[in-house]
């Protein structure tokens, strides 16, 4: 039986002004390959853009890994790995009684991308000198500043009903 292919996936999100113009980066690492991803928004959030470069990155897959996910977020990893984000669908999307949770639609992804694969999040401190780290805040920040963007069509969606 061949074992698991194991990858690290370095992931960023940014965003110019929150909400406004986002972007996200990338790197997938396999052995001695490296690929590079990003994308962006023209409307969007932060918090939206680094679990779309997660998304992004696990989509890159073509079979199951055994993947180690690096971000700077701790919302992103603190939601993964203490399992919020499972007890947020489990309870109908809601994070309390009275409490929606937020961007459930980029969740459901991710939790449904997490199934095919061994995925451990891992925080990694943004902007302090980490390679690939700085790599992705790059293409995160240089898609955030490209114009002609798609939409980010469930956000602006969101935003323009609860106005």
């Amino acid at each position: 039986m061949a074992s698991t292919p194991e990858v690290t996936i370095y992931t960023d999100g940014a965003c110019i002004g929150n909400p406004g113009p986002g972007g996200y980066g990338v790197v997938l690492i396999h052995g001695s390959q490296k690929r590079e991803l990003s994308g962006g928004n023209r409307l969007t959030t932060n918090n939206r853009m680094e679990i779309l470069a997660a998304i992004k990155g696990l989509e890159a897959l073509t079979h199951p890994c055994s993947v180690t996910l690096y971000s700077d977020s701790q919302y992103l990893v603190n939601a993964m790995e203490k399992r919020w984000a499972e007890r947020w669908r489990k309870n109908g999307w809601m994070r309390t009684k009275t409490e929606r949770a937020i961007n459930p639609d980029l969740w459901q992804k991710l939790l449904d991308l997490c199934q095919g694969h061994n995925v451990k999040f891992r925080w990694v401190k943004g902007h302090a000198g980490h390679p690939m780290n700085e790599r992705c805040d790059r293409l995160a920040n240089g898609e955030a500043r490209k114009t002609g963007q798609p939409p980010d069509t469930e956000y602006e969606s969101t935003a323009r009903r609860s106005r």
